[in-house]
């Protein structure tokens, strides 16, 4: 069932009007007049997510949107809040998703990594540890495929966003907004990774993404990792035999290894 916020979290953010679901967010996420709200997943993240996005100074390139405080906190009742801010996704645009990506994370490479990583525990940050993991010994074949194709990648890793692709608001005359944040510590070209990925899976993107943006560092590692993620967060979720959509990524994704 979707449950919209209380009236008390709505009344103690100041959202004033009938909340109403918004596409997206997992089907939990609500807008209140000029409010957007929607429920924590982990306390620890949402706290620091908020404190770094109040901070983040403004940039022409990228917009965020800024959390609403009630009080002392950046939550209430398990529900966090932040201001509205106006654009349309378009998974259609995955050379922008990266650009914009990259902007976003130019911003973000001096910042300490955040210790909830350490004790997140879900299918998404399961399945991008065993991605990395180079001992991994997958029964599918064609992810053994792939994790026997990587090879160590010394790069360096700092805050990324890890689902940048659906993400992405367009607004014309407006940077795009970067939304949704699940903060991954990675090698930024593994975030564009992500992203060509999931235009070839999902979206209609041939096999041309992936030469456009092979002068990124590492790129064929990058690649498989990012498919790897995606493919092992669907055995997480109980998905026991990939999607049919990974299978021609794999080759393409292998033949440029």
């Amino acid at each position: 069932m979707r449950t919209s916020p209380p009236r008390h979290v709505l009344d103690a953010f100041g959202a004033a009007a009938e909340p109403e679901l918004l596409d997206g967010g997992q089907g939990r996420t609500w807008r209140s007049g000029g409010i957007v709200l929607k429920p924590v997943e982990n306390k620890a993240e949402a706290q620091w997510r908020a404190d770094l996005l109040a901070a983040l100074p403004e940039s022409a390139e990228f917009r965020v949107p800024r959390p609403i405080r009630s009080g002392e906190s950046w939550t209430v009742d398990g529900w966090e809040a932040t201001a509205l801010i106006p654009g349309a996704t378009d998974p259609k645009r995955w050379n922008d998703a990266i650009e914009v990506g990259a902007a976003f994370h130019a911003a973000l490479a001096d910042l300490p990594r955040p210790d909830f990583l350490d004790t997140r525990d879900d299918w998404w940050s399961r399945a991008d540890n065993d991605s990395w993991n180079l001992d991994l010994r997958p029964d599918d074949p064609r992810i053994q495929e792939l994790a026997e194709a990587r090879l160590p990648v010394h790069l360096p890793h700092q805050l990324v966003h890890g689902d940048l692709l659906g993400n992405v608001l367009y607004e014309p005359g407006l940077p795009p907004a970067i939304i949704d944040w699940p903060p991954y510590w990675r090698p930024a070209s593994w975030a564009a990774a992500v992203i060509a990925i999931d235009a070839m899976c999902w979206n209609g993107a041939d096999e041309s993404v992936l030469d456009q943006w092979a002068h990124l560092a590492a790129w064929p590692q990058m690649t498989l990792r990012a498919l790897l993620y995606r493919m092992i967060t669907d055995q997480h979720a109980g998905r026991h035999e990939p999607h049919p959509a990974y299978l021609p990524v794999v080759e393409a994704v292998l033949r440029r290894c």
